[in-house]
């Protein structure tokens, strides 16, 4: 249902079952899967690809072009996936030359005033609270919790299943599996609670466990650790996971443990 005080431009590709609600306005080069529900005085710009069943709240707006000095109204995209909420005055930008498009995925929930920039990627089923801050380029893998008012440098990259404590500003990438806090920011344990939820074993939990207690916790050279965990420590998934995310990582990773 589109309400009649809606504007939509005739060209946008609407699904079936879309409830769109007053004072919306969908541009031409939009596309909105089925089942969607856009709420009152959302505005959708060029360049939007909305999947199914996402709820869209009050005062968000969707594709606005990039606040990228370097852009030149080249033709690019904001695509968000299936079941993803967005709420209110969210503001989610297409991308740029770089990499054509924005993307956040399936399941993902984005509380209010979150800001997604310029052809950052947001993973599947990850959670961003009020007030959270991506920059331009930045990547968040699947399953990662951003709590309220943290702010994401540009380029930095966030491992699977991590979670950034509240207020944290991200200057460095932050590796899978982690709890990050303090500032500067720094490794703050093992996010057990969160792998736990989402049906990690014991073995895969202490697999992670080892390979950071080498490389945080008995190393204060990251390098070494890094080391010690590739010749000591069983080969496991996690481990694969974590040696390759920070041996890739040219931003740099945050620093180990420290006392408060």
């Amino acid at each position: 249902m589109i309400h009649e005080l809606a504007v939509v431009h005739p060209d946008a590709k609407i699904g079936k079952d879309v409830s769109i609600g007053p004072f919306v306005s969908v541009a031409a080069d939009v596309e909105i899967g089925d089942g969607t529900t856009i709420m009152p005085n959302v505005t959708i710009m060029d360049g939007a690809r909305i999947g199914k069943n996402c709820r869209i709240f009050p005062g968000a707006v969707i594709s606005a072009i990039p606040q990228d000095l370097k852009f030149a109204g080249e033709v690019t995209t904001a695509e968000i996936g299936d079941n993803t909420t967005i709420r209110e005055c969210v503001t989610i930008n297409r991308g740029t030359a770089d990499k054509h498009k924005t993307v956040v995925g399936n399941n993902c929930l984005l509380m209010a005033y979150v800001h997604i920039a310029h052809d950052a990627e947001v993973g599947n089923n990850c959670i961003l609270a009020n007030a959270a801050t991506i920059a331009g380029h930045v990547v968040i893998e699947d399953f990662v919790v951003i709590e309220g008012v943290v702010a994401i440098q540009q380029f930095v990259r966030v491992g699977q299943h991590a979670f950034i404590a509240g207020g944290s500003l991200v200057r460095k990438n932050v590796p899978p599996f982690v709890k990050a806090a303090r500032e500067p920011l720094s490794y703050a344990g093992v996010n057990s609670i969160g792998l736990r939820r989402r049906g990690f074993s014991d073995e895969q939990i202490a697999s992670v466990e080892d390979v950071y207690r080498l490389v945080y916790v008995q190393n204060a050279n990251l390098s070494n650790g890094v080391k010690l965990a590739e010749e000591s420590l069983s080969a496991s998934e996690e481990k694969s996971t974590i040696i390759n995310f920070i041996n890739s990582s040219e931003k740099g990773v945050i620093r180990g443990a420290v006392n408060p």
